[in-house]
C-alpha cells in the first residue's frame, strides 16, 4: 500500500508536460486547480451521491439483517448466500444488466406502458437516480453483512431481561438492538461509502456521462488528458479524506464499544 501512495506523492508536485507524460520541475500549481469551481461541484456531487447511496443501503440493509438474524438457524446460510450470489457474477455484467431493466425501451417502461400507469417511456436511465440505483444495487450486501454479524452477536438474554422489566418489543429493539448493532451499521456504512466515492463504471455506464463522479475525474486525467501530476493531487484528496472516514470510524467504533461496555 505504501508503495503506490509513494508514486502518487511524487507526482503531485511535477508538471505536465505539453503533449502529455512527466516534467521533473517542481510546481504547486496543481493543488490550486482542485480548488477551482468545477472541481469542487464534482467532488460535491460525488458526496452526495455516495452519501445517498450509503443511507439507502442503511435503510434498506438493516432490516434485511435483522430479518436474516431473525430466521432458523438452517436458512440463515441460505439467506446469507443470497444476499451475496450477485458477487457471483462480473461487475459490468450487472451493470449492464440496470441498461437493460432503465432503459427507454427497457423491461421497467414496457412494464408501466402496457398496464397504462404511463403513455410514454420515463427517463429513467442515465440520470442520477440511476447512479445512485446502480450503486446501491452493487455494494448493498456490504452494508447487510457487517449489521447482520453485530445483530447476531447481540445475547439474546439482555432482550429476555428487557421484556421481563415491561419493556415493549419496539422499546427493546431501539434500547437494546439499535445502540448494540450501531459498530456493524457504521462499518457497512464505511464499506459501502468509500467504493461508491471511488467508482467509475457505473457513472459512465447508468449516467451516460451527465454525471460524472471524482472517480471518472481521476481516471480522465491519467488516460484521456494524460495529465498525471493532477490526476495525483485528486487521487491524494480522495486518500486524504478517506483517511479521515477511516480515523472519525475508528473513533465512533470505539465510542459505541465503550459505551455499550458502560451499560451491560
Amino acid at each position: 500500500m505504501a508503495v503506490p501512495i509513494a508514486l502518487v506523492l511524487g507526482l503531485t508536485i511535477f508538471q505536465r508536460g505539453r503533449f502529455g507524460g512527466i516534467v521533473l520541475t517542481p510546481t504547486g500549481a496543481n493543488f490550486a486547480r482542485v480548488f477551482e469551481s468545477i472541481y469542487v461541484s464534482i467532488l460535491g456531487s460525488s458526496l452526495v451521491i455516495a452519501g445517498l447511496t450509503t443511507a439507502l443501503a442503511l435503510l434498506i440493509g438493516y432490516p434485511a439483517a435483522y430479518a436474516i438474524a431473525k430466521v432458523p438457524q438452517r436458512w440463515r446460510v441460505v439467506a446469507l448466500v443470497l444476499v451475496v450470489l450477485p458477487f457471483w457474477t462480473n461487475f459490468l455484467i450487472r451493470t449492464y444488466g440496470w441498461i437493460v431493466l432503465l432503459g427507454s425501451e427497457g423491461v421497467l417502461n414496457r412494464a408501466l406502458l402496457a398496464t397504462g400507469i404511463t403513455s410514454q417511456p420515463l427517463e429513467l436511465l442515465y440520470t442520477r437516480g440511476a447512479v445512485v440505483v446502480g450503486l446501491l444495487y452493487a455494494y448493498l450486501p456490504l452494508m447487510i453483512l457487517p449489521l447482520y454479524a453485530s445483530i447476531e452477536r447481540i445475547d439474546p438474554q439482555l432482550r429476555e431481561a428487557a421484556a421481563n422489566l415491561g419493556a415493549t418489543r419496539w422499546r427493546s429493539f431501539w434500547d437494546i438492538t439499535v445502540p448494540l448493532s450501531l459498530p456493524g451499521a457504521i462499518t457497512g456504512s464505511l464499506f459501502v461509502f468509500v467504493p461508491s466515492l471511488g467508482n467509475f463504471v457505473v457513472p459512465e455506464l447508468l449516467g451516460g456521462g451527465k454525471t460524472v463522479m471524482v472517480g471518472n475525474l481521476i481516471r480522465d486525467q491519467f488516460l484521456k488528458a494524460r495529465d498525471w501530476p493532477f490526476g495525483a493531487v485528486l487521487a491524494l484528496v480522495v486518500i486524504a479524506l478517506l483517511v479521515v472516514l477511516f480515523a472519525l470510524q475508528s473513533r465512533a467504533a470505539r465510542r459505541v464499544s465503550g459505551e455499550g461496555a458502560a451499560d451491560a
